[in-house]
């Protein structure tokens, strides 16, 4: 496969900060009433719409090779499973990603990500196997003091081949995001830029034994979702900067 990059504005002119690579990865995404999500939100955002729905996403990965600019990874920092809820919005004209919670097995991971980048990671015990078809079994409890339960366990696998997401399709509008928004406790928002090559996509099938990560927004997501399993990718992250 060929690709050119799908970005939709020109890379930051200051450093990239961190470099990492997301694998195992899936993107369960269902549509939502809008009027659900826009209360959830900073006022400063404006909800990203397809066709009048609002869609969030449950994306469970593993994080690997996670390292500083111009440094190696650091021992038993630099691997960790994540679990992200999500949605889509816009600001200043750049379409971005708002997560509602970003479960992590790593507590280092978590106070630090929270603290630096104002984003609400939260402490999960967590587990990533296969079966013996190759199916991805993902498992994930939330542990985090202070916060309400959510958990996941489901397995998932990719069909058919790869390709790259062209634009103007859903696919493309659901995974084609180069930026987070993120907000302090003071409500002033922040933007984080990410930069990788286009994802390459299949289509995905999953078997849930039980998915409450919707259940802390009122949300649920009991539907059967739109599937996406995506190839690994190499991601670089720039700091978060004031909007």
């Amino acid at each position: 496969m060929t690709y050119l990059s799908d970005r939709t504005w020109p890379l930051p002119k200051y450093p990239w900060v961190m470099r990492m690579t997301w694998s195992e990865l899936l993107f369960a995404h269902w549509q939502v009433d809008p009027k659900l999500i826009m209360p959830l939100l900073p006022k400063q955002l404006t909800l990203d719409t397809r066709d009048g729905n609002a869609w969030v996403g449950v994306v469970p990965f593993l994080m690997s090779n996670i390292a500083p600019r111009c440094c190696p990874p650091i021992p038993k920092l630099s691997r960790f499973l994540e679990l992200n809820v999500r949605t889509y919005v816009i600001h200043e004209g750049k379409p971005g990603v708002w997560f509602f919670s970003l479960d992590a097995e790593n507590p280092v991971a978590v106070r630090v990500a929270r603290a630096t980048f104002n984003l609400p990671y939260m402490d999960a015990t967590m587990s990533l196997g296969k079966d013996e078809d190759g199916a991805v079994l993902y498992r994930s409890t939330r542990t985090h003091r202070g916060e309400p339960p959510a958990n996941l366990d489901a397995s998932y696998k990719e069909v058919g081949h790869p390709f790259f997401a062209k634009p103007g399709t859903l696919e493309y509008w659901l995974t084609a995001r180069y930026c987070l928004y993120s907000a302090d406790r003071k409500n002033r928002l922040y933007r984080g830029e990410i930069d990788h090559p286009p994802w390459a996509l299949s289509s995905a099938t999953w078997e849930t034994r039980e998915n409450s990560m919707g259940a802390p927004l009122g949300l649920d997501l009991k539907s059967d979702p739109h599937l996406l399993s995506a190839q690994p990718i190499t991601v670089r992250a720039w700091p978060a900067t004031r909007c």
